[in-house]
């Protein structure tokens, strides 16, 4: 569906969808691509003041990533940990070296039971953190980001790492989270 409107929620049977919004689409894509259980990912902008979105014009929106997965093999609760672990949330001004609202970190509900858990999962690490300032919200339309932003890890590989490790981050993640950094992430990171 890159290129077009996507109502939040949809999903193939038997799967479902989940929307988080954590700096760099490529860097969540990447992380989340790397989850047993999830079988799909698409960068895109929401939350925004305008339709079909682009890179260059996107006001309002954050770069965010849908995230599709199999409830048999993966829940809810585990996307939200991952997610968590693989931000940081007490920064309200972007992402490592990313700065700006498009580059902030949200999670979008797709339902009522997605909006509780998020919230319940918020309360939960505000207790080991000074503060927390990930918004969470029912999610509006996603939009997909262009094709040459989907799969950037796997197109350009090179350029990919280079430009997680410059932006500094998987060392600040681990600086915010220590041995919880990354949890649940199969495979190297970055």
């Amino acid at each position: 569906m890159a290129g077009g409107m996507a109502p939040a929620g949809v999903a193939a049977q038997g799967t479902a969808t989940a929307i988080f919004a954590g700096g760099c689409f490529w860097c969540v894509e990447s992380d989340f691509d790397r989850l047993a259980g999830v079988t799909a990912t698409v960068s895109g902008y929401i939350g925004g003041e305008n339709a079909n979105p682009t890179y260059e014009n996107h006001p309002g929106h954050v770069e965010a990533v849908r995230v599709t997965y199999d409830p048999a093999r993966v829940s809810y609760d585990q996307l939200l940990d991952v997610f968590w672990h693989s931000v940081d949330p007490t920064d309200a001004g972007g992402q490592f070296c990313d700065r700006g609202h498009a580059y902030t970190t949200a999670i979008f509900a797709t339902d009522a039971a997605q909006l509780e858990a998020a919230k319940a999962s918020k309360a939960a690490i505000a207790k080991d953190l000074p503060k927390v300032v990930t918004p969470i919200a029912t999610a509006p339309t996603f939009w997909p980001a262009e094709d040459y932003h989907q799969d950037y890890y796997k197109k350009n590989p090179l350029r990919y790492k280079y430009y997680r490790f410059s932006c500094g981050r998987n060392a600040r993640v681990k600086e915010v989270w220590g041995d919880k950094a990354y949890q649940g992430i199969k495979g190297a990171v970055g």
